[in-house]
């Protein structure tokens, strides 16, 4: 029987020196001696009998097994601290990007944090940490591979590859896709935006539309990134399977006349779940609608079809509002590439600011209003409109 581990080697039934056995200086572990251990063991000239020695051996081994268990231990109490395993966030903070514009609509990046006043529910909140607007990013570019994206791949892989141009050189890029098969990552967060592009090129599948499976795992894979800046940026038509088989059941179940309000987009628990989630991590999501998702634009005006459409529209709404980034919608698919290039202005155009709220450890579900205010008059701010406390 061996004792193992990268630290430790030891025979089990040889296990102290003085108890006949010598250290293999070259190779660093304990060797047998080659005269017999049986009858008198040799401890530096002095013999003596097994029978007197037993009692001391076992303690000896019982002292060198309990060492080797430290030793054990340790490497793998290490190991589970070690940044990739490990997510560290202060979830007593309220992060926020926030973006700043004048009087024509023109983006201002040049403020410190002496301009900026953060309130929360009415009361003002000190700001803990700045970040300017051109403080990198870790962003999750989430591109939907369903069958209704089947057609327009070509252009969809153009503008994203386009969209890596307009990135500052410290962001980091994670690719992801979802499609029939569920949710793949195609290349972990990196700077290295040739490994960033290749990725884009692999992207593919058909199926069904697992949206909020895909923006969670988004979400879990912006937690490891520590502290950055964190957004999404995806590119769907917005109908989610799951949450389109539950608006269904709903429309089936409504009166004629209460088909278009039946359903309440802003009540799905996946979307809510997700809205929860964003908000821990301070993550903005920037949804890119694809006109294949447009309740404006079916073939065939059924009002359920209608309804659930709209209510999926509604919802990516939902996650830019809520989370302070920007829906939009793409009327024709030339407007890719400009779309991707708005986004990535908008992301260069935020700034970061983290305050403590009032009392941190309050969870008690009801919705925090945030409000942010510029010194300056003629300048205007936007963000998340709030919170709920979970």
């Amino acid at each position: 029987m061996m004792f193992k581990h990268s630290y430790l080697e030891l025979p089990a039934t040889c296990l102290i020196e003085s108890a006949g056995c010598k250290r293999n200086r070259g190779k660093g572990i304990l060797t047998y001696p080659q005269q017999s251990c049986s009858g008198k063991f040799r401890d530096r000239m002095t013999s003596f009998p097994v029978a007197a020695s037993v009692s001391l051996l076992a303690r000896r081994i019982a002292v060198i097994l309990s060492l080797a268990t430290l030793l054990i231990a340790v490497p793998r109490g290490l190991q589970a601290q070690q940044p990739d395993d490990v997510i560290r966030t202060d979830t007593s903070l309220v992060q926020l990007n926030v973006g700043v514009v004048n009087r024509r609509g023109e983006a201002v990046t040049t403020l410190s944090s002496n301009d900026f006043v953060v309130y929360e529910d009415g009361v003002r909140r000190p700001i803990v940490s700045f970040e300017p607007t051109d403080a990198p990013f870790s962003l999750v570019l989430l591109l939907d591979m369903s069958g209704s994206t089947v057609n327009f791949r070509q252009q969809i892989q153009s503008a994203a590859l386009r969209f890596l141009d307009a990135l500052a050189p410290e962001d980091r890029v994670a690719v992801v896709q979802f499609n029939g098969k569920g949710v793949k990552s195609l290349i972990n967060f990196t700077s290295d935006l040739r490994r960033v592009a290749y990725a884009i090129t692999l992207a593919g599948g058909a199926g069904t539309t697992p949206l909020y499976d895909g923006l969670k795992y988004s979400i879990k894979e912006l937690a490891r990134e520590g502290k950055r800046r964190k957004a999404i940026v995806v590119l769907t038509d917005g109908i989610d399977t799951q949450a389109r088989d539950v608006d269904r059941a709903i429309v089936v179940k409504a009166a004629a006349a209460e088909v278009a309000t039946a359903i309440k987009a802003e009540k799905n628990s996946q979307l809510v779940s997700l809205l929860n989630d964003a908000d821990r991590q301070g993550a903005t999501i920037f949804p890119l609608a694809l006109p294949s998702g447009d309740p404006r634009r079916l073939p065939l005006p059924d009002p359920s079809i209608t309804a659930m459409y709209a209510a999926a529209r509604a919802r990516l709404q939902l996650l830019a509002n809520r989370t302070g980034g920007r829906l939009h919608e793409i009327r024709r698919l030339d407007d890719l590439s400009r779309l991707y290039a708005q986004v990535a202005a908008d992301l260069r155009s935020l700034y970061t600011i983290a305050y403590q709220p009032p009392n941190a450890s309050a969870r008690d579900g009801k919705w925090r209003e945030i409000r942010v205010e510029i010194a300056r008059a003629d300048l205007v701010a936007s963000t998340k409109p709030g919170y709920f406390a979970r």
